[in-house]
């Protein structure tokens, strides 16, 4: 294999063997252009691209997207053409940017239609560590000479940033369509001071007028006062190589007017035009309005909006000029308005319209992972928008902000959302929901700034931005931090308080599905989809799960499943012998093997007198008087929680008082690390298990098709509190998964987790055909970000009205062992639970896939049936 000397000279230790050379130099070799590898040492996935794939005339394409994998073996770097029968391991996280693969069958495919072009494509692999081994034996990735085939080195494309696919000219963004891409965009660079002729400057509003009539391109001297996030508009068939378009509202004396920015001017361009930026346009052209598009709401400037026809900036027929004026150049005699918020405060935020346009700042308080979902009636390539949930105070009431904030095509800004930032979005939308606080959302002219953006914005000025940056003056750090959180489940609005099914108009309500339905959306949930759910049955059975142990857990947010150690001490009245069914793919007990849940869980099928002890075990709730005992001896041994969110850390089936009882007690804390770095057994298989099942449940898990084995809690789900320390780590945690792999900060490391118990919950399909399980933990004091906006009417904590309001009542205020005392045990909640025998309900779920064989599925509301409407 012979390179040019550049990419030669790169190379630390040219006698390293590598595998990727020696594989092309035997694909090069082979007559049928493919092999299986005969070794397949790791390589270490460094880049991950998605672009719009090509189709060909008359095939039917299972993906609308293809992927270019760049690897390394720590001598070479290679860009691979990923075969489109892997594209659901990028779906689902399970190949990722930082981890090690191996390659078993690779080939070289050559374009026909372009001469010294072609690539290795990556046929098979198999996924290895989550974080590579081979990159911590690199000093420098990019410093790695890129391989490619010995006559094909003066490639532009097999060394640029683009495609190796050459009929596509740009990557997408790996998770949404609305973010930048690539090398290709340029960045907002400093305008050079430039001289203008504004003598034959002509005003908006004679557009309007002269549009239908015989119209001569005058320049324009316009001024930003809007900005909406990129469009990509790409689909097969199209023969436009950079399909993106951006609307601007833009303003001079006379009034305001759409621009639009297509193709290839919005890389050029696109991070070049501000809010406030100055334009000097000329050969634009002009085309009546599209009427269906959304629009800023723009009452506040008391101008003329001319809607009737938009200034169109296009690269060809005719060439658009587009000069950027330099803030010096800028000459008040111009008449350009000023740019003008409408910023708004907490305290003011109940008293608006719902829709009414607003702009926020506020202090970060809670900034919740980035999820998707996926775009309804896009009748191009399937389309996911990323979003999150922010909260945010200005001190003007005791409420915070709560945003949904999109990904505005600011990615940089986006993904560094966090605690203690200074947060300002411009163009939001009020949303007022029955039963919950209101909430704030974006729109397509949303723009987003945190601290370290704000310079040379126009709204520094602004006298509530003052006023608010005098407020930020009076605070401490340090008590700031005590209520800041990143991450985990969050979902808002919470459920109405009847649910309603519409057969007129479902694009509001929450869809009730089959549960053979249920099964399908797991199956095709993508990486950080979130989907909202309704399914209606019977509960059968309900688990109380003690996490304590798990609190050791510290490997960092990729660590393992929080029921890896529990699934081992499950009741013997649960059946999962349904884990074991290889067509439920990653529908297995999480994290668990076959083996795991054969040696873990006795079969009772084949078992009938295990079943009946179990079935009687279970259903034998303890005294009153027991209870009121064991709450009395854990509340003298339990110590403060360190978090709200925790609960009492042990709590026992039996064997309390027996000496050995007390021994596992004392050894627990140290022992616990222990159990979850080795997966041991606990020897009593009832330790740290309550639970309640029907009457019915013995003979019903018999007779069902199928059990999806899910409803376990995940690291990933629970919120972690913010510090300063771990503030990367906490970010790459929350964020979406790296197009492309970079150091980590050695220094860095997420924070301890204190996992709360949680209470697994069986629900049986209205057919009694299929079961699933779902996770319920219940919001337990007022400071958790869950708490915020939730209706907190008072219940009496059985099973059913927990699952019904989603809290425990009264919500304590502090994370005081006094406050926390009053809340029920779980004992409690399940001795209440016979009400759920044989009770017909409706279940709302929230389902997001948390990469690789992680699903979460948790309960969100649980209604009576008698809590139902039709429309």
């Amino acid at each position: 294999m012979e390179d040019n000397s550049s990419c030669s000279s790169a190379v630390t230790g040219p006698h390293q063997v590598s595998f990727l050379q020696k594989t092309l130099e035997r694909l090069s070799a082979t007559q049928c252009l493919k092999l299986k590898a005969e070794e397949s040492p790791p390589v270490a996935v460094i880049a991950l691209q998605r672009y719009l794939c090509e189709q060909s005339e008359g095939q039917q394409q299972s993906d609308s997207y293809s992927y270019d994998v760049t690897v390394s073996d720590g001598v070479w770097r290679a860009k691979c053409f990923l075969h489109s029968s892997l594209n659901h391991l990028v779906h689902r996280n399970t190949l990722r940017t930082g981890a090690d693969i191996s390659i078993t069958q690779c080939s070289f495919v050559y374009n026909e239609r372009r001469l010294g072009h072609g690539y290795m494509c990556i046929e098979e692999l198999s996924c290895g560590t989550e974080k590579s081994d081979v990159l911590t034996r690199v000093k420098d990735v990019s410093a790695l000479p890129m391989l490619v085939k010995h006559g094909m080195e003066r490639s532009v494309v097999l060394l640029s940033d683009v495609p190796l696919q050459v009929s596509r000219k740009h990557y997408l963004s790996l998770w949404n369509n609305d973010d930048q891409e690539g090398d290709m965009w340029t960045s907002g660079s400093p305008t050079a001071d430039t001289v203008l002729d504004v003598s034959k400057v002509t005003l908006l509003c004679s557009l309007e007028s002269s549009f239908r009539n015989t119209w001569k391109s005058l320049p324009l001297l316009v001024k930003i006062i809007h900005k909406s996030r990129l469009r990509y508009y790409g689909k097969f068939g199209l023969k436009i190589d950079y399909p993106y378009q951006a609307y601007f509202e833009v303003a001079d004396q006379s009034g305001t007017m759409s621009l639009v920015l297509w193709n290839e001017l919005c890389p050029e361009f696109y991070q070049r035009l501000n809010v406030g930026t100055v334009l000097y346009l000329q050969n634009y052209t002009l085309k009546q309005s599209y009427s269906n598009r959304s629009r800023p709401q723009m009452d506040h400037y008391r101008i003329k909006s001319f809607n009737s026809v938009e200034i169109c900036l296009n690269p060809r027929n005719p060439v658009s000029v587009v000069t950027v004026v330099s803030p010096r150049s800028v000459l008040p005699q111009w008449g350009l308005p000023e740019v003008s918020y409408q910023f708004i405060t907490r305290s003011e935020l109940d008293k608006l319209a719902n829709n009414a346009a607003c702009d926020i700042i506020g202090l970060v308080t809670f900034v919740g992972r980035v999820e998707r979902v996926k775009s309804k009636g896009n009748k191009g390539p399937e389309k996911f928008w990323t979003y999150r949930w922010v909260h945010a105070v200005d001190g003007t009431t005791d409420q915070p902000f709560i945003l949904e904030l999109f990904s505005s095509s600011q990615p940089e800004i986006f993904s560094r959302i966090c605690p203690m930032s200074y947060l300002v979005c411009t163009q939001m939308r009020v949303c007022h929901v029955e039963g919950s606080s209101p909430y704030v959302t974006s729109s397509c002219e949303t723009q987003t700034f945190i601290t370290g953006y704000h310079k040379g914005q126009p709204y520094v000025s602004d006298p509530r931005v003052k006023s608010f940056i005098q407020w930020t003056k009076t605070l401490k750090d340090n008590v700031i931090l005590q209520k800041t959180a990143v991450g985990g489940h969050y979902c808002y609005p919470r459920a109405p308080k009847i649910f309603t099914q519409s057969t007129a108009d479902t694009s509001g309500h929450v869809p009730l599905v089959a549960v053979a339905d249920l099964k399908r959306e797991l199956e095709t949930l993508q990486y950080r989809e979130h989907k909202k759910l309704a399914i209606q049955g019977q509960i059968t059975a309900v688990r109380y799960m003690n996490s304590s142990k798990s609190t050791q857990e510290s490997q960092g947010p990729e660590g393992k499943e929080v029921i890896d150690v529990i699934i081992r001490s499950l009741p013997n009245s649960i059946d999962h012998s349904n884990c074991r069914n290889k067509s439920t793919g990653f529908l297995q007990a999480p994290d668990a093997s076959a083996d795991t849940c054969e040696q873990a869980v006795p079969d009772t099928h084949n078992d009938p007198r295990t079943a009946e002890q179990m079935s009687s075990a279970s259903l034998t709730s303890p005294s009153t008087e027991e209870m009121l005992a064991r709450k009395r001896r854990r509340r003298n041994a339990e110590q403060s929680s360190s978090s709200c969110g925790s609960v009492p850390t042990k709590r026992r089936a039996g064997h309390e008082n027996t000496e050995e009882g007390r021994r596992q007690e004392g050894d627990s804390e140290s022992m616990a690390a222990q159990d979850v770095e080795h997966g041991l057994q606990p020897q009593n298989q009832d330790t740290d298990v309550l639970s309640w099942e029907s009457s019915g449940w013995l003979k019903q898990r018999q007779e069902v098709s199928e059990h999806l084995c899910r409803g376990g809690l995940y690291q990933d789900s629970i919120t972690r509190r913010f510090t300063f320390d771990e503030k990367n780590a906490l970010l790459q945690w929350s964020n979406l998964q790296a197009v492309r792999w970079t150091p980590e900060p050695t220094a860095d490391s997420t924070p301890p987790l204190v996992f709360p118990g949680y209470y697994q919950i069986t629900i049986l399909g209205i057919n009694k055909q299929l079961a699933v399980d779902a996770a319920y933990f219940p919001v337990a004091c007022s400071n958790e970000p869950r708490a915020v906006g939730l209706p907190r009417d008072p219940h009496g904590n059985t099973m059913l009205s927990c699952l019904s309001s989603g809290f425990l009542c009264p919500l304590s205020d502090t994370v005081d062992q006094s406050d926390a005392a009053t809340l029920p045990e779980p004992e409690e909640i399940l001795a209440t639970a016979g009400e759920l025998e044989d009770t017909h309900v409706v279940c709302i779920l929230d389902l997001c896939h948390l990469g690789g064989d992680k699903v979460e599925v948790l309960i969100n509301k649980v209604y009576r049936v008698t809590e139902v409407s039709l429309d």
